[in-house]
């Protein structure tokens, strides 16, 4: 009996689609909270002019990432869900190879690329600007960060193949994994480099970008060996059906087909991060009046220490993506329609219930958590949060809006959205800038509201796509906007009462963590008293999942 025992405990636990999106987000968000934590330390050893580097180094990162791994795992994940459900268990065997072998083709392509053409893309970053980090700063860090796309692909694989079973725990685990990694490199590695050994800012700089890579092959060898010991329950087939011969032309065009509208989805996003490199610096420089330093400053704000606490908001949209691209995929591939358009329902319900309040607290609470997270060395940061935590918002929903369309194949539709999003954040980034300038507004919020405008076009394109093509109902969504929305104002009421009495920032950087405290936790209690008496959460969540929960819950309080 024991070593029965033993043996299922190690056997992978498949997820439904609310359950997997539960782990899945609390994977990332844990793996996001030690992305904001180490920034505390980080920020004190490097500062926003080595925070401006840094951020150089990853939008870099992250739009060549797009281009060698971003849409292949989810691809995978895709048609390894389709073929398990109609079991075509060689063919998904196969797929998962190829796309290995794709993954890690591309990878040394574009690192060759990154490391060959680093003082080109330096050049085309910071110019000819003086006063702040120089082109063999750019260059170095260019570099270092190209070590990282040999491993991540493959990585990447991995995920999507064990979400493509709908086993989310051990991916999520893994991204825990590699945070952890990353973030002891970045913060410790830094801190020796910068006041033990007294090298460079920028040597800081570059072993804390690397931390990327060393990370990355940790997770690596974390999920190489859960498939090897799990190859059995992988591998089954409790399918028993004639399995056509599918070509491997005939895969590789799948791949290459659903692949294709992720790495647009994410080249186009890093696009807008792209833009404000290019552009915000240089505009702030020459066309405000601001220091090249100061403007530096202000685009680490963006592209690095804001972007971080955006990072919370962000994770609760990719943690339902990776669920739902799985079930959402096998609710399709079955003809269910009604639940096809459930779960997008269930979807949006889930973003606006969580996310909405989540970057209304942080909007309101910008003073003390910017001072609680990098002290008041930055005497933007604080103001430019207040705004910038909205794009975390729009970039939540759009994503997971963009997902369902490319799920549901509507390709053309998905590539529309994104290029009017991108074609209207290039257009208007520079005059929104100097506009506000002359207004005599914060300049930065030009640029941001750019970002806004472009991913709110591409959301209202997407729920137009869905409700044409698709016959999506928006209404019980719609019916329940009005008691969120209610809750949300009455949370944001309560606070502004509540400051009348406790103010909600000190100078002291220790006093500002239970100010954050007090009103978190007065803010989510108004939140989800309101909720509960709408009966908000039965109703998104479904009163068998809650529960489940309550009774795990009290289960664990009597252990």
């Amino acid at each position: 009996m024991a070593k029965t025992k033993t043996k299922k405990n190690k056997e992978l636990k498949q997820n439904s689609f609310l359950n997997g999106a539960f782990i899945a987000t609390m994977g990332i968000v844990g793996s996001k909270v030690l992305g904001i934590l180490y920034v505390i330390p980080f920020y004190a050893i490097i500062g926003g002019q080595g925070g401006a580097l840094y951020g150089y180094a990853y939008t870099i990162y992250n739009l060549f990432q797009s281009l060698s791994c971003a849409g292949i795992p989810y691809a995978i994940s895709k048609i390894i869900s389709e073929y398990q459900t109609l079991g075509y268990y060689n063919a998904k065997e196969r797929a998962f190879k190829l796309g290995r072998k794709i993954v890690v083709i591309l990878g040394i392509i574009i690192f060759l690329i990154l490391f060959i053409f680093a003082p080109n893309i330096a050049e085309a970053i910071i110019g000819d600007l003086e006063g702040g980090n120089s082109l063999e700063d750019v260059t170095m860090v260019v570099r270092v960060i190209s070590t990282a796309i040999l491993i991540v692909p493959s990585l990447s694989i991995y995920r999507g193949y064990l979400e493509g079973h709908k086993f989310i725990t051990p991916p999520s685990i893994s991204q825990v994994l590699e945070q952890l990694v990353r973030v002891i490199i970045i913060v410790l590695g830094s801190y020796l480099a910068i006041n033990v050994f007294n090298l460079s800012l920028q040597t800081g700089v570059g072993i804390a970008v690397f931390g990327a890579t060393a990370g990355a092959i940790f997770a690596y060898f974390y999920l190489l060996d859960k498939v090897r010991k799990n190859k059995k329950q992988l591998k089954a087939k409790p399918l028993k059906v004639d399995e056509p011969l599918i070509k491997t032309k005939e895969i590789l065009i799948k791949i290459f087909w659903y692949s294709l509208p992720f790495i647009m989805i994410d080249i186009f996003k890093s696009c807008y991060d792209f833009i404000d490199m290019t552009t915000l610096v240089k505009t702030l420089a020459n066309d405000v009046g601001y220091t090249t330093l100061q403007a530096e400053n202000i685009m680490s704000v963006i592209s690095t220490w804001g972007n971080k606490i955006n990072m919370i908001i962000v994770a609760i949209s990719t943690g339902i993506i990776i669920s739902l691209i799985p079930n959402l995929t096998s609710s399709s591939v079955k003809g269910d329609k009604k639940d096809v358009h459930h779960k997008i329902n269930q979807t949006l319900q889930v973003l606006l219930f969580i996310s909405v309040p989540m970057t209304l607290g942080l909007s309101f609470l910008s003073e003390p958590v910017w001072e609680v997270f990098y002290g008041n060395n930055s005497e933007y940061g604080a103001v430019i949060l207040k705004y910038f935590v909205f794009v975390g918002l729009i970039i939540s929903t759009y994503t997971s809006l963009v997902s369902i369309v490319q799920v549901l194949k509507y390709y053309k539709e998905v590539f529309i959205s994104l290029v009017v999003g991108v074609v209207l954040k290039l257009v208007l980034n520079v005059p929104l800038i100097n506009l506000f300038n002359n207004l005599g507004l914060v300049p930065v919020y030009g640029s941001i509201t750019a970002t806004i405008l472009g991913y709110v076009v591409g959301i209202i394109l997407c729920l137009i796509f869905l409700r044409r093509k698709c016959g999506v109902s928006y209404m019980p969504t719609l019916k329940l906007l009005g008691k969120i929305l209610i809750a949300d104002i009455a949370m944001i009421v309560v606070l502004l009462l509540v400051k009348l009495v406790i103010p909600i920032y000190t100078s002291s950087r220790l006093l500002n963590v239970p100010i954050i405290v007090i009103y978190s936790v007065i803010g989510a209690a108004t939140y989800f008293f309101i909720a509960h008496k709408f009966k908000l959460i039965d109703e998104i969540f479904g009163s068998e999942l809650v529960n489940k929960i309550m009774s795990k819950l009290r289960r664990k309080k009597h252990d």
